[in-house]
Order: C-alpha cells, then sequence, then structure tokens
C-alpha cells in the first residue's frame, strides 16, 4: 500500500461508501443509518437521498421512500438547474420565467427540472390551459402518472376544452381500475364535448348494396409521418381500385410524403368539424376509419355529425372513445377477454390473427449473432417510454438482473436524456436488487442508427400492463426474441398478436414469476439463445405481419361486412 493510500485509509469514513457497502450486503439498517448520515451532514445532497429511498423501499417502508425519492428528485432537479445557469430564486417568484425556463427545459426532455419550473409557473388567480397541460405531461413523461392525473383532472375541470381534457384519457390506462376509469372518463367526454346534434338521424343517399366499389375514408392528423405510417400505408397501397375508392383526410396534404395515386387526399385541417363532415358527406363515404382516437390532433368531434353511414377506429386507439357515433373498435382474435364490451360503446370487431400488417424499416440491418457470443454477457434490453415502467415491472426486471450480476439493461427511449430520470430509475431498481451500474441509457436515434441498436440486445424485456406495441414489431423484424406478459385484460394483452401469429407463442407468459424465470432459462446457454435469435426474424419475414394484400383483402371484406350490417338495420 502507498504513503498516500495509507493517508487516505486515515481520512474520517465516507458514509455513502459504507452505506452502498452495507446495502450490497445485505445490512438494511445499517446501510439506512450511513445513508441518513450522508443526508444529515449534506441537506441538499441526492445521491445519498436515492440511496436512502432504495434501502427504504427495500427494507419495506415504501410510503417512507416514495418521500425520500421525491426530496432527491427535487434536489437533482435543482442541481440541474444551476448548472444550467438557471435563476433558481426567480423561478419561485416570476412565474412568467418559470413558465419560459420550464418549456425550454421541456423541449430538451429534462423533465424533471421542467415540472419543477412548470409548477411554478402555473397562476392560480389567472390559470393558463397550455401550462398547465405541459405541467403535467412533464410530470406523465417521467411516469409520475398519479401527480399527472391529478393535473389533468383538475385542467379538465376548470377549462371547458375539449382538447385539454383527451391528455386525461391516455394516462388513466396506467391506473388501477383503468378499464372502468377509462370507459368512464371517455363516456364523460363524449357526454360533454360530442353528444349527437338534435333533430333526427342523417339520410344518407349512397346506394344501398356492397355490389359495387365500396367508398372508405381514412381521417388522421397525418398518413406519412406518425408511428402508425408501417401499418397504414401498406393498406392504401394494397387497397384494390377496383373494389374500394380511397379518401385520405389529413391536416395539411402538402407536408406528407408520397402518398398511393388511386387515393383521393383531401385537406381538413382548416376546416371546422361542420365543414369537414359536409365534406365527407359530399364525397359519399360508406366506411370513415379514424386512425388517431383521442391522441392529440384527432377529429372525433366530427365524427359525431355522422358524415358516413358506418363509423369505426383503428389502429393508433384500441380503447373505447366513449362515443355512441362509432360503431366498431378493431381488436385482434388474440385480445379478447371476457367482459371488455362492458367497457366499450362501440361493437368490437375481431379482425383475426392480427390488427394491421406492418412493414419494416428500409434500414434494417442484415441479420447478426447474439451480441453475448462477443460480449461474454448478457443484454437486456427495452425501447419503451419509461412511463410504462411501473413497480412490478420494475421488480421483474430487478430480479432478473439480480440473478444475472454479469448482465446489463439497455433502456433506451428520448426521456431517457434528463440524468434526472435516469438515477431515479436506477434508484428504483436497486430498490429491488439490481445494481444500478448494470444499467444503461440511451436516447432516440433513428434509421440506421436505430436498427443497429438492435444488434447489441440479447433478449427485449416488454413491459406491463402497458406494453410496448411499435418497439416489439420492431424488435422481432430485427431478429430480436421478445419476451411478454400475457396480461388480464384487453390492452395487457396487445402482445399477444404481435407474436402468436409469428408463431413466438414460447415468450408469452402467464405470471411475474414465470416472466422471472423464463428470462433467466433463455439466457443461461447462449448458443441456445443464438439458435432462437436465428428464427426470430424468418419468423416475422413469413408472418402474416408481412402479408399486406392478403390483410388488405380481408379488411375489405370486413367494409363489405360492416356496410351490409348498415343496410340490414336501416331497411
Amino acid at each position: 500500500m502507498s504513503a498516500l493510500a495509507a493517508l487516505d485509509d486515515l481520512g474520517p469514513p465516507d458514509p455513502l461508501a459504507k452505506g452502498v457497502a452495507a446495502f450490497r450486503a445485505g445490512d438494511l439498517a445499517a446501510a439506512i443509518n450511513h445513508f441518513q448520515a450522508r443526508c444529515l451532514a449534506s441537506p441538499t445532497d441526492y445521491e445519498g437521498r436515492y440511496w436512502l429511498a432504495s434501502a427504504a423501499a427495500a427494507a419495506g417502508a415504501g410510503d417512507e421512500a416514495a418521500g425520500i425519492l421525491d426530496e432527491a428528485r427535487t434536489l437533482h432537479a435543482l442541481a440541474v438547474l444551476q448548472a444550467l445557469e438557471v435563476d433558481v430564486r426567480r423561478i419561485n417568484t416570476d412565474k412568467d420565467y418559470a413558465a419560459n425556463i420550464g418549456m425550454q427545459l421541456y423541449s430538451r426532455s429534462l423533465m424533471a427540472a421542467a415540472s419543477h419550473c412548470l409548477g411554478r409557473a402555473l397562476d392560480f388567480d389567472d390559470l393558463d390551459p397550455s401550462t398547465m397541460v405541459s405541467y403535467g405531461l412533464s410530470l406523465q413523461h417521467q411516469g409520475r402518472i398519479h401527480e399527472a392525473v391529478d393535473v389533468f383532472t383538475a385542467a379538465s375541470e376548470m377549462f371547458d376544452i375539449p382538447a385539454v381534457h383527451q391528455f386525461l384519457l391516455y394516462p388513466l390506462f396506467f391506473v388501477d381500475d383503468r378499464m372502468a376509469r377509462v370507459s368512464a372518463e371517455s363516456r364523460r367526454w363524449g357526454e360533454l364535448y360530442a353528444a349527437a346534434p338534435p333533430g333526427p338521424p342523417p339520410v344518407f343517399a349512397n346506394a344501398r348494396t356492397t355490389e359495387r366499389r365500396l367508398r372508405i375514408g381514412y381521417v388522421g392528423p397525418s398518413f406519412t409521418r406518425n408511428q402508425v405510417a408501417p401499418s397504414t400505408l401498406p393498406v392504401f397501397e394494397a387497397h384494390d381500385p377496383e373494389a374500394v375508392e380511397v379518401f385520405l383526410y389529413a391536416f395539411d396534404p402538402t407536408s406528407e410524403r408520397p402518398l398511393p395515386e388511386h387515393c383521393t387526399v383531401r385537406k381538413i385541417g382548416d376546416l371546422s368539424d361542420e365543414d369537414a363532415a359536409d365534406l365527407i358527406r359530399s364525397d359519399r363515404i360508406d366506411i370513415l376509419v379514424d386512425i388517431w382516437g383521442h391522441t392529440a390532433g384527432g377529429r372525433l368531434r366530427m365524427f359525431t355529425l355522422r358524415p358516413a353511414p358506418v363509423q369505426f377506429g383503428w389502429i393508433n386507439f384500441m380503447q373505447t372513445t366513449g362515443l355512441t357515433c362509432m360503431d366498431y373498435a378493431l381488436h385482434a382474435d388474440s385480445m379478447e377477454v371476457p367482459g371488455t364490451e362492458a367497457y366499450f360503446t362501440e361493437e368490437i370487431w375481431r379482425t383475426g390473427e392480427i390488427m394491421a400488417p406492418y412493414r419494416p424499416d428500409p434500414d434494417r440491418q442484415a441479420p447478426a449473432p447474439t451480441p453475448a457470443l462477443k460480449n461474454g454477457y448478457v443484454t437486456f434490453g427495452s425501447f419503451n417510454n419509461p412511463a410504462k415502467l411501473n413497480d412490478d415491472t420494475v421488480a421483474a426486471w430487478a430480479a432478473i438482473l439480480k440473478a444475472r450480476p454479469s448482465a446489463r439493461l439497455i433502456l433506451k427511449y428520448y426521456l431517457f436524456a434528463d440524468p434526472v430520470l435516469q438515477r431515479v430509475t436506477q434508484a428504483r431498481f436497486a430498490a429491488s436488487g439490481a445494481n444500478p451500474e448494470q444499467i444503461e441509457f440511451r436516447v432516440h436515434s433513428a434509421g440506421a442508427d436505430y436498427t443497429r441498436e438492435f444488434q447489441d440486445i440479447d433478449l427485449a424485456l416488454d413491459p406491463s400492463p402497458v406494453p410496448g406495441g411499435t418497439t416489439t414489431l420492431d424488435a422481432i423484424a430485427n431478429g430480436v426474441p421478445v419476451l411478454v406478459l400475457k396480461g388480464d385484460d384487453f390492452y395487457a394483452r396487445t402482445p399477444l398478436p404481435l407474436l402468436l401469429p409469428c408463431g413466438l407463442g414460447d415468450l408469452v407468459v402467464e405470471t411475474w414469476d414465470a416472466y422471472v424465470q423464463k428470462a433467466l432459462d433463455l439466457t443461461a446457454d447462449v448458443a441456445a439463445l443464438d439458435a432462437l435469435r436465428s428464427t426470430i426474424r424468418p419468423a416475422f419475414d413469413s408472418s402474416p405481419y408481412r402479408d399486406e394484400v392478403g390483410f388488405t383483402r380481408h379488411l375489405e371484406n370486413d367494409y363489405r361486412r360492416m356496410f351490409q350490417r348498415w343496410i340490414d338495420k336501416t331497411a
């Protein structure tokens, strides 16, 4: 030992280092004492509080741990503000300044610091809906779902604005009793903002026969610049012009990438709901399909004017719209759970094995071996929104990492640009026994940079009960096996129609305990894992997801059945 090292040993002990050592040794009482000493010695130290929150949670003091974690998050957010040379004192006294700084931080995905500022920007004598929504979103993006629900609930009660109220619907799908709460709030939105107009129902001049070209209309803010384009564009292109006439009602067609020539594209972004409905009615649309639901930019209120005989929602919004003007909601067969219909105003229409085709990224990389072969350790991964990482998901994934101390977990999403969110996530995993250093955070990428990152993953992990969708399809399209939990309700079961049609039912498990064991079993033998990987991409490529024409013919047949039903009902 060098003389300098010996002198270091004679110095005052570091409570944080001693606490971490005790925590990893399983001595939670000693760890908590050391972390508390660190916090007492440094009132603004957030690192000691992160560890104290992990130790308290591991010791079973969940409520106390949550409070300590909030304190650590706040102190860390303040440190971020100071590092960016923000006037922290002015944040507390100048609401305009707080709002301006908050939105700048929001645009940089620094959500913890953004929420600190935006919360202080609220003027309760003159509340601004935009600031309130941004504040709620900044909380939601951190996974602070209950706080976000409280903010959006208050906003929906204070402002008579349909778009503001719609922000409440998404976070409700993360809470307990979500089926009932989403259903009730969607219906409430419909009653407040989308009630059927007075008077008799509209009379349609559409020819009452299916033995002709049906006129199909699709409504969405965009058709080429959103997450559903890899599913919807193949359908638009595959539609048979001899069987159907296709109309696309977009916000601004000039901003779209090329669309099929056989589709008629209409601009409705600058039209009122009444004028948009009149335009659609003048096009004599038989089937009108909404691809956006309650997501920002949707036009659901226009559907209450009944511009078409048959109306339904597809692809982006699988929950109920809460609107009686919508006839159907499209679900894959494997999503069925008895009793689901009670939560829908629509009739659930089963589409078969899948809900839509999926066209993989054109920058998809060539197949590669499982990375554990060269790394010498297993890498798990999830490219999902961090809000989906609820406590059950974190506990299961942490148990996997604890059982595989050499393993790594890549968490990739643009919101992980926030160092506070990174550290909060590490603390949550540590509370369940994982080493925070096992987690690697990555941010947004696109094109070849995005698809190349799947070559770093041995096994993708799917969260539950709010699972992945596009990320799961991207993973299997790029040859990465994805482990999923079956789930108890229709939304938790959306991974089933992603995997089962590819013949990957062995990657679906019934319980969290089975999930952890399956992850360990799959990664115990790297050669076997590599053999599994070699089957994933071919399974996807030969699945119904790649039969764009076949799915579209099936969908066109469904459209004829729907229209025939309307004919029969209105005879």
